[in-house]
């Protein structure tokens, strides 16, 4: 298999505000992510499995270049985030659940806001809109401002325009947090169509579900470590993906 991402021994370290040292017990900084190494093969679905504050969200935006880390890097698709950190957004395509769409546009303006940033050829980009919009049912709602758009439609968008680029390599952040069952089940059987043409994904999460229908390796991460990594089959062959995570965390926190 080819590989498409190194990361190499990552490490981001955050200040604490007074409020947040208290919750941390006095201390004055907080690894969010603790010397992380994994690597991901083109045509995966790679899953970051961890409960909230373990470094996901962070590792993920030290990926799509959003944030530097303090230590170690990562090279995806031959580009290096610390290094060339232009160049990986050129390959990428990024997803969070805390993208902010303007309320006043439309998505037939966003779509075409974004393809031109990315230099997407006119032809190229009406082509690969219409293919999207109908996929996610937004051709519907394409000159509704996003003010008047409901929550799952908000998301599907936020996709759509993330993968304007047509990208080989997706970064997803909690890809179906906060989605009713028919809007969740619409991307993640994007996802898997993602994959099945070629493209690789990483995704974060704390949904035990997810992982177990879309994952082919998952990192298990906990306190900013990487404390498994391995093929889901491999890691659920004795126990589930529920019992095997809590037993890890168990571990984890029994040996601070």
């Amino acid at each position: 298999m080819e590989e498409i991402l190194q990361v190499k021994n990552l490490k981001k370290t955050f200040k604490l505000s007074r409020k947040q040292r208290k919750l941390e017990g006095g201390a004055a900084t907080k690894k969010a992510v603790d010397d992380l190494s994994f690597t991901a093969y083109k045509g995966e679905i790679f899953g970051l499995l961890g409960p909230n504050g373990a470094g996901k969200t962070t590792t993920l935006r030290m990926l799509a270049t959003l944030i530097k880390p303090d230590g170690g890097d990562a090279v995806i698709d031959g580009k290096s985030i610390v290094s060339d950190p232009y160049g990986v957004r050129s390959k990428i395509g990024f997803l969070t659940s805390e993208l902010k769409l303007e309320d006043f546009f439309t998505p037939n303006y966003l779509y075409g806001y974004f393809s031109r940033l990315y230099n997407v050829p006119e032809d190229v980009a009406a082509e690969r809109k219409k293919k999207m919009f109908e996929s996610f049912g937004i051709d519907k709602f394409a000159e509704v401002k996003v003010a008047n758009l409901s929550t799952g439609m908000k998301q599907k968008l936020s996709i759509v325009i993330s993968l304007v680029n047509d990208p080989d390599f997706i970064i997803f952040d909690e890809p179906t947090n906060g989605l009713d069952v028919l809007t969740a089940k619409t991307v993640t059987d994007y996802l898997a169509e993602l994959r099945a043409n070629g493209k690789t994904v990483i995704l974060s999460t704390h949904i035990f579900s997810l992982i177990e229908k879309l994952c082919d390796r998952v990192g298990v991460i906990i306190d900013g470590r990487l404390v498994a990594l391995d093929t889901l089959a491999n890691l659920t062959a004795e126990k589930n993906l529920e019992d095997k995570f809590f037993d890890l965390y168990k571990s984890v926190k029994e040996e601070r």
